[in-house]
């Protein structure tokens, strides 16, 4: 309804109950017009109660800005005073800080809290549904002692100009100096019973809003960081969130949060885990365990009694000849070796018998994906090339490339997840393709000492002539081959394909121990 003046009363009072500058809020109505969630989240809420909308956009801001502030209650319009006083307890919630370290900044993440909220708050809304009816007539109660003051307050002013008119000493109607004084007002009296009455209510409500707040506030930090930990999980890091639009986040977290991407992600982040350990731990170079003597030029385990030599000048030139022609008697050792500086390429067989389940249902596949995924991780690390090759029978092969020198799209390393090619199993395809990549490597950049993992769960026979071929590649790029049999005790039994092939190769029988291929971390 208008007033005199023509124009709709409204309500004193700021309607949201945290501070924010426009461009803040702008962020709030970006994300709500692009999050169908948000929108459905909200209509849902409005069609049963009152200012609701208004609430999850404090609640989204609260999570969202770098340093929060809720007005308080004396500024809020008395509608909104209670959802002032639910995002008054949501900061004051013990887990509010570590909500905030995965919102703030984040209109995605902030936006996932309000979901993750909702829950609790529908189930407080319907039970305080009596304290904001009170505080919704005391508003109307306002509204309504406002018309009356404004009415007076234009006739005073209408008054004050005929006064000027008529001169310095004219005087009302009824002959009084001026206006004569209102008489008290009872619209103000009720409206003021009726803000007492909402107070009130508030005030009673408010230990059951601090349970609510407390609760959503703990869905809140769960859901949050159990997403951040599987984005992690993918490699994926919080700047590249940060910079994918809304609807690829949401789509990517969809993806992760369905089917066997979901049941992977523990798995991955337990390699991660202990490939960033091993990591750590690395000692390039190591001289590893004595273990005898041999000969060589490597004057850095050349034996004293050879460095003696140097002190006779008559024996000089002997010393400075067996050295050239690499016959100094040197420490022989057995250790680590020297990393690789050519490709990380991670051979994982996909045959029909990878998707057999071991304790705690993990698949084959699972472990071998998350070994080739960690071993991706380590090629970045030491900025080497990665390449996972997916086999299975001879006609089967799909090769994954992933350069050094740029970023790893997801939808590249999920689709080298989920891509599953069935069928039998065969050795000489993928390592011949392998081989080939290194070649390539050596011809185009003089990259070599690469290394190739083969995980495998079958066992399967090679041409004599392919055998050749492959012992002619290997001498001359120099590259390493490490081999996990996974559930196939047979293909690391002595006198076996793989064993014949491989420079270091162990079973995996334990599908749930990722130390099994911890050594691999230290020596790729």
């Amino acid at each position: 309804m208008a007033d005199s003046t023509g124009q709709q009363p409204t309500e004193p009072g700021h309607t949201g109950a945290v501070a924010a500058d426009p461009y803040d809020r702008i962020a709030w109505r970006d994300l709500y017009a692009r999050s169908a969630a948000l929108r459905e989240l909200a209509a849902e809420l409005a069609a049963r109660h009152a200012h609701t909308t208004d609430l999850l956009a404090d609640a989204f801001l609260a999570a969202y800005l770098a340093a929060p502030r809720v007005r308080e209650a004396a500024e809020m319009a008395p509608s909104r005073r209670f959802n002032r006083e639910v995002v008054a307890e949501l900061a004051a919630s013990p887990g509010f800080a570590a909500l905030r370290r995965e919102t703030a900044g984040d209109p995605y993440a902030a936006a996932l809290a309000v979901l993750a909220e909702a829950p609790a708050l529908r189930l407080l809304l319907d039970r305080t549904e009596p304290v904001r009816e009170a505080a919704d007539r005391a508003a109307e109660a306002r509204r309504s002692a406002g018309r009356p003051a404004r009415t007076a307050g234009e006739t005073a002013r209408q008054a004050g100009a005929t006064a000027g008119a008529l001169g310095a000493g004219a005087t009302s109607a009824v002959g009084a100096p001026g206006p004569a004084s209102a008489p008290a007002d009872p619209a103000g009296q009720a409206a003021s019973r009726a803000e007492a009455a909402a107070r009130q209510a508030l005030e009673a409500a408010t230990p059951g809003i601090r349970a609510a707040a407390r609760t959503a506030t703990a869905q809140a930090v769960r859901v949050t960081r159990e997403e951040a930990a599987l984005m992690r999980a993918w490699g994926v890091g919080h700047g590249e969130l940060e910079r994918m639009p809304y609807e690829e986040r949401a789509r990517l977290a969809e993806r992760l949060r369905t089917g066997r991407l979901a049941r992977w992600a523990e798995l991955i982040g337990r390699f991660r885990q202990m490939a960033d350990g091993e990591r750590a731990r690395k000692v390039e170079n190591a001289t590893g365990e004595l273990i005898g003597f041999t000969l060589g030029d490597d004057l850095s385990r050349v034996l004293p009694s050879e460095l003696a030599h140097l002190g006779l000048p008559e024996l000089r030139a002997v010393f400075a000849a067996r050295y050239a022609a690499g016959e100094l008697m040197l420490y022989d050792s057995r250790g680590e070796q020297t990393t690789g500086q050519g490709a990380v390429i991670a051979c994982v067989d996909t045959s029909h018998s990878m998707y057999e389940e071991g304790p705690g249902g993990i698949t084959r596949e699972a472990w071998s994906k998350a070994c080739a995924l960690a071993l991706l991780d380590q090629a970045r690390h030491a900025r080497r090339d990665f390449v996972g090759i997916l086999f299975s029978a001879a006609d089967k092969l799909q090769v994954f490339r992933f350069p050094a020198g740029r970023p790893a799209p997801v939808e590249r390393v999920l689709e080298f997840a989920e891509t599953f090619l069935g069928g039998g199993t065969s050795y000489q395809r993928p390592l011949s393709a392998a081989a080939a990549l290194l070649a390539e490597e050596f011809d185009t950049a003089a990259r070599g000492r690469g290394d190739i993992v083969l995980i495998t769960d079958d066992e399967c026979g090679v041409t004599e002539q392919w055998t050749r071929e492959w012992q002619e590649a290997r001498h001359r790029l120099g590259f390493r081959l490490f081999g996990l049999a996974v559930g196939a005790p047979t293909a690391t039994a002595s006198g076996s394909v793989l064993e014949a092939l491989c420079d270091n190769l162990r079973p995996i029988e334990d599908l749930t121990d990722v130390r099994a291929a911890a050594d691999l971390f230290r020596l790729i």
